[in-house]
């Protein structure tokens, strides 16, 4: 840290203060001020040299000035890779202190400021800056998001249903998927064809969901002309479709007890019969089923064949909920701001912290498909390059929230503080005097900290999620 020249980007009309303080600060400081309270033009060039941002709020003397810079405030917290705004402010302001932090401050600090305690704030804010930014970049050294053909994840679960699905595609076996609603299991299923020998030959999908018996009869087997009263022609089925390739079967949980011995005969034997007609038709197709239910229950109660069962679930792969993956939101929100910003013709490029903090924290019921729908939705309202909170959907509003404003301040700091000792001491592998060295703090007040943070011997020990799995906290004061 000796050897290095802290770069201190100044935001304060008062120049003599912004003199001072850079006189006072001496060696180990480089200094630049402006005397405007909005960002520079060459924004680009100024986020590359700066490494600490103060804010001066101090000389607010109306409520119009003292939001103006508390705009500025929130627009560096919200930039792509944001650094850390240390606020100066008039003493015993305590409820412009509660709005800066709000906004995302690091620290503030009084004016005039001790210049002991501003360099302790300014150090403390750059070796916090400097921990997050190598957190951030070990994370994203260990979750390379990885494709599947249209399916993309980071996460240890979905790494192990790409394995399992690339090692299963080669064989000409069925399989049967698994999961709740919206996690993909028809991505999944194009991708186990599009790596198997069949893949040149034709994919044919088939909901079975919410449809009469004899319907699905009919798109199944295809019928023969006169078979039934309106069959003017004869019909080719999906199954007959499907030969030479692969048929999936969506929700085959909902096919019915009448249907469900015809299907076994396809599966055992390879033949079938049209509606209307007793001559057998021989296909070589490979079926793919998909469910969102409980199908040994459903054997157990009665109303799926225990036979068909083990035919269709020769290997069964499960896609776990996103909830359980939050590793890939990230990589899944990217993905689908790029295609919709393509889409709609649209210049979306980014997520602010917040979004991304809510869109993370939100448990998504409806999973990779809801978000979708909700990116859908934000590339649409979106002005400019940046998707923030207000463009997401009420539900993930609601979660930022109540993650961000519902606890009291003190709650917020005890939190930011256990979550960044906890994930430093874990990197660190639990080895305290390293954890002190990263946290710039001496070891005996490290010990202290995680007493009274409450950080326990079971935590140690993993019975908490790991660092990659703590959602990240906005900026706060330690």
């Amino acid at each position: 840290m000796s050897d290095y020249q802290m770069h201190i980007f100044f935001f304060s009309p008062n120049v003599n203060l912004g003199r001072a303080m850079a006189r006072e600060l001496g060696s180990g400081f480089e200094f630049r001020q402006s005397e405007l309270l909005q960002l520079p033009a060459d924004l680009e060039q100024v986020q590359a040299w700066w490494d600490v941002v103060l804010v001066d709020l101090s000389a607010a003397n109306t409520e119009c000035e003292a939001e103006a810079g508390l705009a500025l405030v929130q627009r560096i917290t919200r930039l792509q890779t944001p650094a850390p705004v240390v606020a100066l402010l008039a003493r015993d302001d305590r409820r412009l202190v509660l709005k800066a932090i709000e906004r995302g401050v690091f620290d503030t600090i009084a004016v005039p400021p001790d210049i002991l305690e501003l360099r302790l704030v300014l150090r403390r804010a750059w070796r916090y800056h400097q921990t997050e930014r190598e957190l951030e970049r070990l994370r994203m050294d260990r979750l390379h998001p990885r494709r599947l053909c249209d399916l993309i994840g980071a996460s240890e679960p979905m790494q192990e249903v790409f394995a399992l699905a690339e090692k299963v595609a080669g064989y000409d076996i069925n399989v049967l998927i698994t999961g709740e609603t919206g996690t993909g299991k028809e991505l999944l299923a194009r991708a186990i064809h599009q790596m198997s020998p069949r893949q040149h030959g034709p994919f044919v999908a088939f909901s079975c969901v919410n449809l009469p018996e004899t319907l699905i009869e009919d798109e199944l087997f295809g019928h023969e002309r006169g078979a039934f009263t309106g069959a003017l022609t004869a019909r080719r089925g999906r199954i007959e479709v499907a030969d030479g390739g692969t048929l999936f079967l969506d929700e085959i949980g909902d096919l019915g007890l009448g249907l469900q011995p015809k299907l076994l005969r396809v599966l055992q034997e390879r033949t079938f019969e049209r509606l209307g007609s007793s001559t057998p038709i021989s296909v070589n197709v490979r079926v793919l089923s998909a469910t969102n239910q409980n199908l040994p229950e459903l054997v157990r109660q009665g109303k799926f064949r225990e036979d068909l069962f083990y035919r269709l679930n020769v290997v069964e792969i499960h896609l776990p909920p996103l909830r359980e993956r939050r590793d890939d939101i990230q990589f899944l929100a990217q993905h689908f701001l790029e295609k919709f910003a393509r889409q709609f013709n649209k210049d979306v490029r980014r997520f602010s912290p917040w979004a991304l903090h809510a869109l993370e924290e939100y448990d998504w019921p409806g999973n990779v498909r809801e978000l979708s729908n909700t990116i859908e939705r934000a590339v649409a309202l979106a002005q400019g390059t940046t998707i923030d909170v207000v463009h997401l959907t009420r539900s993930a509003r609601t979660t930022a929230r109540v993650e961000t404003v519902a606890r009291s301040y003190e709650e917020e700091v005890r939190e930011f503080k256990r979550r960044l000792v906890l994930r430093t001491l874990r990197e660190c592998g639990w080895r305290k005097a390293e954890a002190a060295r990263m946290l710039g703090v001496a070891r005996t007040y490290l010990h202290r900290l995680i007493n009274q943070l409450g950080i326990r011997e079971e935590e140690e020990t993993g019975a908490v999620p790991s660092p990659e799995q703590l959602p990240p906290v906005p900026p706060r004061v330690i």
